[in-house]
C-alpha cells in the first residue's frame, strides 16, 4: 500500500460520507409535496421511497464484494456522482416513471459508495478503529441530517424545479476522491482477487454473530425508516410547511449523528452490552411521549422525537465495529450487510407499512414498530454476547 496520511485520508473519507448522505436524506421531507405535484397517494409515495431504500441498501453487500476484489476507488467516485446528480433531478420531474427512474439511479449511488467507504475507513486506520468508525458514521449521519433541511428550504423558497442545482457539491467532491484518497494495492489482509462469490456470502450469512448483528440493525432501521417516511405526511396534513418538516428531520438525524460521535464514550462508560439495551428499549417510551404530545404540545413532541434519534444511533458504530471484527478480511462486504442489506430488508417491509398507515393511521403504526425492538432486545443481545464470550474462551 502506498504511503498515506491517516488524518488526511480519514478527513476526506468523512467529507465523502457526509456529502453522499446529504443527498440520501433529501427526499423524505419533500416527498409529500412531490406526491401532491404528481397526484399520487401517500401509500404509492411510500412504495417509491421504499424502492429508494431497497436500491440504496440491498445491493451493498454485492458492491462490497467487488470493491474488495477490484481494488479501485471507482465505487466511491461513482457512488457520490450518481447520488448527487439523480437525487437532485428527481423532485423536478413531471412524470411518475421519470421520478421512479431517477430515484433508482440516485439510490444505487449510495449502494456503490457505502461498502467501499466503510472498508477504507478501517483499512486506512492505524490508531483507534472504533473512534474513527464512530466519526465516520457520525459524519454520514450529520450529512443525512442536513439533506432534509437543504431540500425543504429549496422546495419552499425556490421551488422543486430548482433542486437540480444542488448536484454541484457532489460532482466536485466525487472528483476529489481521485486526488485525496490513496490508490489501493493488494496486501496480505485483503481478499484474493478471485475469491469465490458464493463461498464468501455463504461464510457471512451462516455466521450466527453476524446474523444477530444484522437483526439488531434491521430492528433499529425499522423505527428510523418508518418515522422518516411517514411523519412528513402527518405534519403536512397538520398544516406544517416544507421547511418545518425538513427542520424536524434535520434535527432528528443531526441528533443521530451526535449519538454516533458519542457512541464510543458512552460504550466505555456503561459497557457494550448496555449500549444495545439502552438504544433498543428507550425508543418505545420516546415514541409514546411523541404520541401523547404531538397535537397539544408540538414543541415537546418534537424534542422527544429528536432525542429518540440520538438514542437510536448510539449503538450504530458499535454494531458496525463488532461486525467487521468477526471476519476482518470482509470489511467492505460486512459493511454492506450492516449498513445496507439490513436497511433494504426493512425497505421491502415498508412497501406494506405505507398502505397500513394509510388505512389505520400513521401513529398506531409508528407505536407498533417502536415496541418491537424493545420486546426483542433482551433475547437477541443476550444471545449475541453469549456467542462472543464462547469465542473468547476458545
Amino acid at each position: 500500500m502506498a504511503k498515506f496520511s491517516e488524518k488526511k485520508t480519514q478527513f476526506w473519507l468523512n467529507i465523502a460520507h457526509f456529502t453522499n448522505d446529504v443527498y440520501t436524506g433529501m427526499l423524505n421531507p419533500i416527498m409529500p409535496f412531490v406526491a401532491a405535484k404528481l397526484g399520487i397517494t401517500m401509500a404509492i409515495a411510500t412504495v417509491i421511497m421504499s424502492l429508494s431504500h431497497i436500491c440504496a441498501s440491498m445491493l451493498q453487500p454485492v458492491f462490497g464484494f467487488f470493491a474488495d476484489n477490484l481494488r479501485k476507488r471507482i465505487f466511491i467516485f461513482w457512488g457520490i456522482l450518481l447520488s448527487s446528480v439523480f437525487i437532485s433531478l428527481a423532485p423536478s420531474v413531471t412524470r411518475v416513471p421519470l421520478l421512479v427512474l431517477f430515484v433508482i439511479l440516485g439510490s444505487l449511488g449510495s449502494s456503490f459508495f457505502h461498502p467501499q467507504a466503510l472498508g477504507l475507513a478501517v483499512k486506512f486506520t492505524k490508531t483507534d478503529v472504533a473512534k474513527n468508525m464512530g466519526l465516520f458514521m457520525g459524519m454520514g449521519t450529520l450529512g443525512f441530517s442536513l439533506g432534509p433541511i437543504i431540500s425543504s428550504a429549496t422546495t419552499q423558497f425556490l421551488g422543486l424545479n430548482r433542486m437540480p442545482v444542488l448536484a454541484v457539491l457532489g460532482i466536485v467532491v466525487a472528483g476529489s476522491m481521485f486526488f485525496f484518497i490513496p490508490k489501493l494495492k493488494p496486501d496480505s489482509v485483503d481478499l484474493k482477487s478471485h475469491e469465490d462469490f458464493l463461498h464468501t456470502f455463504k461464510t457471512i450469512l451462516t455466521n450466527r454473530k453476524l446474523n444477530l448483528l444484522n437483526l439488531i440493525s434491521m430492528l433499529k432501521s425499522l423505527v428510523t425508516s418508518s418515522s422518516c417516511a411517514l411523519l412528513p405526511f402527518l405534519w403536512k396534513d397538520m398544516g406544517y410547511s416544507a421547511f418545518y418538516i425538513g427542520f424536524a428531520l434535520f434535527a432528528y438525524n443531526f441528533a443521530g449523528g451526535l449519538g454516533s460521535l458519542l457512541s464510543r464514550k458512552f460504550e466505555l462508560l456503561v459497557g457494550t452490552e448496555k449500549v444495545f439495551y439502552f438504544s433498543m428499549i428507550s425508543t418505545f417510551p420516546m415514541m409514546m411521549l411523541f404520541l401523547l404530545t404531538y397535537k397539544s404540545f408540538p414543541t415537546f413532541a418534537l424534542i422527544s422525537f429528536i432525542f429518540m434519534g440520538l438514542i437510536q444511533w448510539l449503538a450504530v458504530p458499535v454494531t458496525m465495529f463488532m461486525a467487521q471484527g468477526v471476519i476482518p478480511k470482509y470489511k467492505s462486504i460486512i459493511g454492506g450487510f450492516i449498513n445496507g442489506f439490513s436497511w433494504g430488508v426493512i425497505a421491502i417491509i415498508m412497501t406494506g407499512i405505507g398502505f397500513i398507515a394509510q388505512a389505520k393511521g400513521i401513529m398506531p403504526v409508528l407505536v407498533t414498530v417502536s415496541v418491537i425492538p424493545a420486546l426483542l432486545s433482551y433475547p437477541i443481545v443476550k444471545k449475541l454476547f453469549v456467542l462472543f464470550a464462547e469465542q473468547n474462551r476458545t
